[in-house]
């Protein structure tokens, strides 16, 4: 996953708007207790970022992977 695909998932599953709170102050403990931000701020897998994010914020296990592609060209 890149960081724009992460930022795409991002929106995609909380909005715009909720999507920068969220990545700015939800505390992610699989991450060692940063936010989002920070943990992609110091290098950490976007993938890696993404999946400790649904864990924290509940997003179901069928929503978390796949997402951040772009859809596909018809």
């Amino acid at each position: 996953m890149r960081k724009s695909e992460f930022a795409r998932a991002v929106i995609d599953e909380f909005g715009e708007g909720y999507g920068r709170v969220v990545t700015r102050d939800a505390v992610l403990p699989a991450l060692g207790n940063v936010s989002a931000d920070a943990a992609i701020a110091r290098g950490d897998e976007p993938r890696d970022v993404w999946l400790a994010l649904c864990d924290a914020e509940d997003v179901p296990v069928e929503r978390r992977h796949g997402v951040g592609l772009p859809k596909p060209r018809s």
